[in-house]
């Protein structure tokens, strides 16, 4: 596995909430299972304390996401090397995952589960992940949905860093509002302009009222 895919450990976190419906889906072990998968080694040695534990890690993952967002880059990698510091990872090198056509390994980096609970090896791994696409790709890849009230965090991998949104039915959503908004404001100055017309003709027939008394 390429370790920039690990990046996605990060965004998984981070879109277990939802701040702004108030919605947590990280709130039991099952939950946790769930998120670090349930047949891995560390769904198998989780405890109440790597619950408490990852919520922290991300309201922390979601700081650097919101950096980024905004354009904050320095404040961005600064937030994100100080997880990478407190959550080391293991690096070797591995070929059991992939074999070539004649049977020989295909040597790859892969990131050692040497953590001392299951939520600083899944800290240290999403961290990893999102350190190498960041050096990769851009701080500003990092970003956080525009579709109200949405937030989710998302990896920009657009061509053209135009992405915007977390999925499609959220840019779909915030295209609605965009296109309903802007008639809103067209019908509006329509009113505008045909009060106006009223205002103006109301005027003229004074006018011609008055001419006509004065004769």
């Amino acid at each position: 596995m390429e370790l920039a895919s690990y990046s996605d450990y990060a965004v998984r976190l981070v879109n277990t909430e939802q701040p702004a419906r108030a919605a947590d889906a990280l709130t039991s072990l099952d939950a946790v299972r769930e998120l670090v998968g349930p047949e891995s080694q560390s769904a198998r040695r989780l405890t109440d304390g790597d619950l408490t534990r990852l919520r922290a890690v991300r309201t922390r993952l979601r700081a650097v996401f919101e950096a980024a967002a905004e354009g904050e880059e320095v404040r961005a990698v600064d937030l994100l090397n100080a997880l990478l510091m407190e959550f080391p990872v293991s690096p070797q090198v591995s070929g059991h995952e992939y074999r070539d056509e004649d049977g020989r390994p295909k040597w790859h980096l892969h990131i050692a589960d040497h953590a001392p609970s299951a939520a600083a090896s899944y800290t240290a791994i999403a961290c990893m992940g999102l350190a190498v696409h960041l050096t990769e790709l851009g701080v500003d890849r990092l970003g956080i949905c525009q579709a109200t009230p949405c937030r989710n965090a998302y990896l920009d991998t657009s061509t053209n860093r135009s992405r915007r949104y977390c999925s499609d039915r959220c840019a779909t959503r915030a295209n609605v509002a965009a296109y309903r908004a802007r008639k809103r404001l067209g019908n509006g100055r329509s009113e505008e302009r045909a009060e106006g017309d009223r205002t103006g003709r109301t005027a003229d027939a004074a006018h011609d009222s008055s001419a006509a008394a004065e004769r």
